[in-house]
């Protein structure tokens, strides 16, 4: 990461305690899940089991992986992320913002499903379906990384380009449509993290970068101006083009 008054330098400076843990718990698990699958079964998040009252499961699949590079990427992301928020708001604020956005996107994952049975616009399967991984949390942390450092430079490592970071949130999700594997990819899950997360920094109130709807509705209309400007711009060039004529 590169940023104003950083140096280019491979991840964070520092690894907070509660980073640490969170690690751990998430490594500690895993382990257990490799010996004992029932593990797996007793906590990944499923609409159905949800609704018929197992009600610890939109909380308990944000501890379990499905495999080593699952669980290796949403830790080196936390890890990478996590670290410089963390510093910068304590221990205390950080757990308390990743464990309500991750079981926020747990809620919605068993939510949405839910909701579109009883309208008539869900399947069965999508009421069974089970999911499990700590990416909901982990997109919420680079939301709110996002909202805090905006122009901090970040070199990513695929594809190997510099971005702002104002555009994580916007070219991780892309990346994950245009993934091969994108059906195993819990998008909802995702995007409920996003939101969740979005919600919790507008209620908080402490970090100026979040953009509220009436901040985005500002930035919108101004785009509309620009491009009417852009519009009667290139209108006024081909009048004179036609004049020159």
């Amino acid at each position: 990461m590169n940023g104003r008054g950083y140096g280019v330098q491979f991840g964070p400076p520092h690894t907070p305690q509660v980073i640490k843990n969170l690690i751990l718990a998430n490594v500690v698990v895993f382990v257990a899940q490799n010996f004992a699958p029932q593990v797996t079964n007793f906590g990944v998040d499923v609409p159905a089991l949800v609704w018929s009252g197992q009600f610890w499961r939109p909380f308990t699949y944000m501890w379990l992986h499905g495999g080593l590079l699952h669980i290796a990427g949403n830790m080196f992301m936390l890890w990478m992320f996590g670290s410089s928020l963390a510093a910068a708001w304590g221990d205390q604020r950080f757990l308390r913002y990743y464990l309500t956005c991750g079981f926020g996107a747990g809620f919605i994952i068993a939510a949405m499903p839910y909701l579109a049975a009883i309208l008539g616009m869900g399947s069965p399967a999508e009421m069974r379906s089970a999911t499990l991984g700590a990416s909901g949390a982990v997109m919420a942390v680079l939301l709110a990384f996002s909202f805090t450092w905006p122009d901090r430079t970040i070199m990513l490592i695929f594809p190997p380009i510099p971005i702002k970071a104002i555009w994580l949130i916007p070219l991780a999700l892309f990346l994950e449509y245009a993934a091969p594997a994108a059906h195993n990819i819990s998008h909802l899950g995702h995007l409920g993290g996003v939101f969740v997360g979005w919600i919790y920094l507008l209620n908080e109130g402490r970090t100026p970068g979040a953009p509220t709807l009436q901040s985005l509705g500002h930035r919108y209309r101004r785009y509309r101006m620009r491009q009417k400007l852009r519009s009667v711009r290139n209108e006024q060039e081909r009048d004179h083009h036609r004049w020159r004529q």
